[in-house]
């Protein structure tokens, strides 16, 4: 044989070999979220929780024998931010999305990916109409904004037991379902009166003008349904306006940012209604995640939703490994009709035909002293 064809056979058996011994290709999923911006520290939970079960899947051989690739795209909170990034997911080739904190955000978002048939799971996107509108590729793994609604009428009904409710919310989709939500069952209640109803602008630094004029009505408690960066600027300067109603936030308004942007000694005994804490969660998945999160930053989650963010990447894993598939139409049917109670850390997780989630569970927290949010 000659030389030369004898280099060029051990080429090629060489180049055999390393086709045969090459690393599968990744699957690729989407987590859309505020990684920059006023809800950064959201955003930087989500990360952090996805990236864990992300891990924990590839650790245990990935899914279909493949590991799974996290892309990040930052929507910034911002709803135009929101609708560039889901362009890019859809033309960077991600075979689901985990899309995204803020129901204002998600919307647009989640037209993108109707069109272009796409799956996506939002993780803390609770408005209503996110599943009234009859979308396919839409599924959400938090809860919607009536269920927290009526939840916190019956606070006020059976635990607070007082008469005089204000409400403010922000004029964000989310926000002002959850506001909506809330008046609607207050309207319902036998004892209740809802004494002050308005909006503010968000982004805005000075509440002064709408808290003096909730001020006249005399409010026992004030539920603002709003996000955590101006939560904490209404309560302290409703406490240096002399309100002493009790500060009831909807699930975007209290975490540790708040209590450093109100002040320990004003956010203290400030209650939250809201999905259970990730330290509260009984469920084993839960605690062996908490275990992980805690040894890799140092601390828990100080909110539910990143939480619901990772058990979002372990629905499409899932949905993937049973059906061998990454079209989004077999897994959009297959999370309507065949998923039942997948073991989440946030508890058992199944779809009801609008794409919401199953079941709610809602609690109230009080922060203490120490700025912890603990059972109320």
């Amino acid at each position: 044989m000659r030389k030369d064809s004898i280099v060029v056979l051990v080429l090629l058996l060489g180049l055999l070999t390393s086709i045969g011994t090459a690393a599968p290709k990744p699957i690729r999923i989407g987590l859309q979220g505020p990684i920059t911006g006023a809800w950064a520290y959201e955003g930087e939970m989500a990360v952090n929780s996805v990236q864990i079960v992300a891990d924990q899947i590839n650790g245990a051989g990935g899914v279909l024998g493949r590991p799974i690739e996290i892309v990040i795209g930052d929507d910034q909170g911002s709803p135009r931010q929101g609708a560039l990034v889901a362009q890019r997911m859809v033309s960077d080739g991600v075979v689901a999305v985990i899309s995204s904190y803020g129901s204002s955000v998600t919307e647009p978002s989640a037209a993108i990916y109707e069109e272009s048939e796409l799956l996506n799971i939002a993780y803390g996107a609770t408005a209503e109409r996110l599943t009234e509108r009859g979308l396919k590729f839409f599924f959400r793994t938090c809860f919607r904004d009536d269920r927290q609604g009526q939840f916190f009428a019956s606070l006020v009904d059976d635990v607070l037991k007082v008469k005089r409710v204000a409400i403010i919310h922000d004029n964000t989709t989310f926000a002002k379902g959850l506001a909506e939500a809330a008046k609607r069952f207050l309207e319902k209640s036998p004892t209740a009166e809802l004494v002050f109803y308005d909006a503010i602008t968000p982004g805005e630094k000075d509440f002064s003008p709408i808290l003096t004029r909730m001020r006249t009505t005399a409010p026992e408690v004030m539920y603002f349904t709003g996000y955590y960066p101006e939560a904490g600027l209404i309560l302290f300067q409703a406490r240096n306006l002399g309100i002493d109603a009790l500060f009831v936030g909807g699930n975007a308004a209290i975490n540790d940012e708040f209590v450093n942007i109100a002040g320990l000694d004003v956010a203290q005994g400030s209650i939250v209604t809201q999905e259970p804490l990730p330290t509260d969660l009984p469920y084993p998945e839960a605690k062996d995640f908490l275990a992980e999160y805690i040894k890799r930053h140092g601390e828990a989650p100080s909110t539910p939703w990143p939480v619901y963010a990772a058990d979002a990447l372990k629905v499409i894993a899932a949905a993937i490994e049973a059906t061998g598939s990454t079209d989004s139409r077999v897994l959009a049917d297959y999370l309507r009709e065949g998923l039942k109670d997948l073991p989440g850390i946030t508890g058992p997780i199944s779809f009801d035909a609008s794409g919401d989630r199953a079941g709610a569970i809602y609690r109230a927290y009080v922060i203490d002293d120490q700025g912890q949010l603990v059972p109320y």
